[in-house]
């Protein structure tokens, strides 16, 4: 069998960074553990798994704590943290929460009870179990929502701001009854989007009523019964701002039943730039999040953290662009 000694040989460096780059280790140069990794590989070297796991007392693995598998946009994210950690050696376990706090919880207790490096996870809401984490001194990063209580490195996108640009693309339509679909109160995304779409009435000095919002959980299903009691009403909107793609559906759905068309009848935008998005008739306006760039800088933050886990917390607010599309022209 070979040996540590012989695959520092083939790959030209000491037995210290062989077994930093095999045990993903974020201090090595990431080309420099690939040559590693192929040394290894070429020779057939295989660690000793469980002698490694008692040395470090955690495991190469990143464990990724999202709310909907289902949902393009956090699978982008998923991507994006998974090509991070495989540089350097780690491994990435998929949890999907379903926006259940139970559910993140035992997640949680599984990556602690499997001594993972690392978590990434997004909020199910605003109570959390990372303090699980944080007693542990198990590193981890929030991403799409910031944890309350907790200074920790977060990976944010601005979408109150992207909210009110969106709704005043509508309002530049000439869109006069603007609603809004967004998620469940308390969960900050769905909050923050509510804002924004109240702030950009209130800055062209349009009334915000409740009769034009409808809250519902971030699923198709919850969006088509939203959007069906809003455009029910006697004076429905016009005009709609759809909190996620997911939602985006229901809503798309609801106004086939009403035999109203998007754009001509009811200008739609929603969160999140699907890959069907672009293939409807009319193609659907979005508000398009860096969801990619979300989960590599989530990665390299973890990454840093597992190696320092004194590091100041920082927090990483991107962008969102708007992609206009003919849903939102009449």
């Amino acid at each position: 069998m070979p040996t540590i000694s012989d695959v520092a040989a083939r790959a030209g460096v000491s037995t210290a960074t062989v077994s930093r780059a095999l045990n993903g280790k974020a201090t090595v140069d990431p080309e420099l553990a690939a040559r590693v990794r192929q040394a290894a590989t070429e020779l057939g070297y295989q660690p000793n798994g469980p002698a490694r796991n008692l040395r470090r007392q955690e495991a190469a693995v990143v464990a990724l704590i999202i709310s909907d598998v289902e949902n393009p946009f956090f699978t982008a994210i998923a991507r994006g943290v998974e090509d991070v950690a495989h540089q350097v050696g780690y491994s990435v376990v998929l949890c999907n929460s379903d926006e259940n706090a139970e559910k993140e919880s035992r997640y949680i207790d599984i990556a602690i009870q499997e001594r993972v490096a690392g978590v990434i996870l997004s909020p199910s809401g605003p109570a959390t179990s990372v303090t699980k984490l944080a007693a542990r001194g198990t590193a981890f990063v929030a991403v799409d929502r910031p944890l309350p209580d907790h200074d920790s490195d977060v990976v944010l996108v601005d979408t109150r701001l992207a909210a009110a640009q969106a709704t005043a693309h509508l309002i530049a339509q000439g869109y006069e009854r603007i609603g809004c679909v967004t998620g469940p109160s308390g969960v900050r995304t769905a909050d923050d989007r509510l804002a924004g779409y109240r702030d950009a009435l209130k800055a062209a000095r349009r009334r915000t009523t409740t009769r034009l919002v409808r809250r519902s959980e971030y699923k198709s299903a919850g969006a088509h019964r939203a959007a069906i009691d809003l455009l029910s009403q006697p004076e429905p909107p016009d005009a709609l701002l759809v909190a996620n793609n997911a939602m985006a559906v229901g809503v798309l759905q609801a106004l086939q039943e009403l035999g109203r068309r998007p754009g001509r009848d009811v200008g739609v935008v929603a969160f999140d730039d699907a890959p069907w998005a672009e293939l409807l008739d009319p193609p659907l306006t979005v508000v398009a999040q860096p969801a990619y760039e979300i989960g590599t800088e989530a990665a390299r933050l973890l990454l840093a953290r597992i190696a320092d886990n004194t590091r100041p917390p920082t927090v990483t607010t991107l962008g969102a662009r708007l992609i206009d599309r003919a849903s939102s022209h009449r």
